[in-house]
């Protein structure tokens, strides 16, 4: 239940959830003229700020730009892949596919051929309220690298874990275990800040392999630097940016839940 209420209750304080909410209220409150009004225009500047690219593109790039990309050279005991890219073989699928977030999955693979370390941890597994599953998402990953390559006794998998608070926990005990030192974490840039805090409170200092960069240093330049007409359509809210500002205020308020309950 309480993994239930950690993704429902957000649902209200993220952009478009909290845009519906004001305008539901005027709905309730539409006699009020002036402060259904006044409600309206909080919804409006929700949703135009959060689905305005500026302001999207410059909170995806306070989270993506705090870790640097992994330096050449890096040797570590062993990798930890968190979850999260990867959508299991369920009809039509006819394969384990890799989603928006899949390129962590690709970047692990790369790190092993590189020789990183000799060892990835696979660490991700499934909610029990989202309906039952045939595999987990750690061995969804697995089926992937496997596929790509990787040996099968090069991995470990972590499939019990059901957030990224326990991903830390669960796969700390088994460095812990195995009295492993260096551990390279793989995860989207986006996804980085929260996960290294997250392992830092299991006594873990990680070293951040970043990938799945929203925003690139070329997109930054260009966003600051562009055409009249580019300014235009930069203005105006899409479900994309729309959509990268939920993503940042989730992690933003991962860090504060996990803060609170310390």
């Amino acid at each position: 239940m309480d993994f239930f209420i950690d993704k429902f209750l957000p649902l209200f304080v993220y952009p478009a959830g909290l845009a519906s909410l004001l305008l539901i209220a005027t709905l309730i409150l539409w006699k009020h003229r002036r402060l259904s009004l006044s409600l309206v225009w909080c919804a409006f500047i929700i949703l135009f700020l959060a689905g305005n690219r500026w302001v999207s593109m410059s909170l995806v790039r306070s989270l993506e730009r705090q870790y640097p990309p992994l330096a050449e050279g890096t040797r570590a005991d062993v990798i930890v892949l968190l979850g999260g890219g990867t959508d299991p073989q369920q009809s039509p699928r006819q394969m384990v596919e890799t989603n928006g977030a899949g390129d962590r999955v690709y970047y692990a693979v790369q790190l092993y051929r590189q020789g990183v370390a000799d060892q990835i941890i696979l660490s991700g597994g499934n909610i029990d309220w989202q309906g039952e599953a045939t595999t987990t998402p750690a061995e969804d990953m697995q089926a992937i690298l496997l596929s790509a390559g990787v040996p099968q006794e090069a991995m470990i998998l972590q499939g019990a874990s059901a957030n990224t608070a326990q991903d830390a926990e669960f796969s700390t005990r088994m460095i812990s275990e195995q009295g492993w030192g260096q551990v390279v974490l793989v995860t989207s840039a986006m996804h980085m800040p929260r996960s290294v805090w997250l392992f830092q409170q299991q006594g873990i200092q990680v070293i951040p392999a970043p990938t799945d960069f929203t925003i690139t240093d070329q997109g930054w330049q260009d966003l600051f630097s562009a055409s009249w007409e580019n300014v235009l359509i930069n203005l105006l809210p899409t479900s994309a940016n729309l959509k990268s500002t939920t993503s940042v205020e989730k992690e933003y308020l991962g860090m504060l839940m996990n803060l609170l309950r310390r």
